[in-house]
């Protein structure tokens, strides 16, 4: 391993996330093979790797058999849409990334006798009775609601990934994801980020859901995703959380975004959509402990970047 350039695969690589960890693998000196079917991608979250020797993309659904030739070192599957907007319009889709797609994947990282990585999501949790949510709270989720289609495709693949681990001994490794921010999410995903940022940058109202007392808490996306390449670096095969534990509620975190905006714009309230969940705070033990990481941009750093990205887009 140690002459030779590793090789990744990396499902959902026009992604928000999976665009930002490609940039991070090669960087660090990896040839990245890149899939996608551009559901929720974005051919322009990858442009400015065409053209580089280390980058190959395959649009593909990743639900499909994956044909790879020549070795693999490392499988990171981030395919899936991740937003409420999305699952609620592509919840089969969701359900089958999660399923299929992770199948597959795992199939591929057997084949090749790949290192494979899952980015799990702190939906896992639920609407949490256990604040903050370590990784061994098991969750409260409601299979049946709107949202059941993400969090169950998600539980799944954790439970096949740990299928693989055991029966084939499949290295592998699980991220539970936290809210995460930055440059290249989608204006029109339906997350609190782009919501906010976008209605503050036009001056209209920034929109609330219940009594924004819910709470949420922030992570920077560089921050993020040095945490889950450590992760697959590390020697650990059980979840780990990855987030920001500074959490605060919708009201403070609009505030937040109109000061930062300058924005003439005022917070209006509307009614709490269906299991929208009331806490959300990562434990992050675990990841400070075994993986040596913390998040170290401050939110006010990170909504500078991240207010000019969608400056460029609105």
């Amino acid at each position: 391993m140690k002459n030779k350039q590793p090789t990744s695969v990396v499902t959902g690589a026009a992604g928000f996330l999976g665009s930002h960890l490609t940039d991070l693998l090669v960087s660090r000196g990896h040839k990245v093979i890149g899939i996608d079917n551009f559901v929720t991608g974005s051919v322009d979250n990858i442009a400015h790797l065409g053209g580089n020797p280390n980058f190959k993309f395959i649009q593909q659904d990743v639900t499909e058999f994956l044909f790879l030739e020549g070795p693999v070192d490392y499988v990171w599957h981030f395919a899936s849409p991740a937003s409420p907007i999305d699952y609620l319009e592509l919840p089969i889709q969701t359900l089958k990334v999660g399923s299929l797609g992770t199948h597959k994947a795992l199939g591929l990282a057997k084949e090749k006798k790949a290192r494979f990585l899952i980015a799990s999501t702190s939906e896992i949790y639920g609407d949490p009775l256990v604040h903050p949510q370590p990784e061994e709270y098991w969750g409260n989720v409601n299979t049946i609601g709107p949202r059941g289609c993400y969090d169950e495709a998600k539980r799944f693949a954790e439970a096949m990934t740990m299928a693989y681990h055991r029966e084939h001994k499949v290295e592998t490794r699980i991220v539970r994801i936290f809210n995460t921010y930055g440059p290249r999410m989608r204006i029109n995903d339906g997350r609190v980020v782009p919501a906010f940022v976008s209605q503050a940058i036009k001056h209209k109202p920034v929109t609330v859901f219940g009594q924004g007392t819910q709470t949420r808490s922030f992570c920077y996306v560089s921050d993020l995703i040095e945490g889950i390449y450590r992760l697959m670096m590390s020697n650990y095969d059980l979840p780990v959380n990855i987030g920001n534990p500074t959490e605060m509620t919708m009201v403070q975190f609009a505030e937040e975004i109109i000061r930062a905006t300058k924005s003439k714009s005022k917070i209006v309230f509307k009614p709490l959509p269906q299991d929208d969940p009331k806490q959300r705070k990562p434990d992050i033990t675990k990841a400070k402990k075994i993986l040596k990481w913390e998040p170290k941009v401050k939110l006010a750093d990170g909504l500078t970047d991240t207010i000019a990205y969608f400056r460029t887009k609105v």
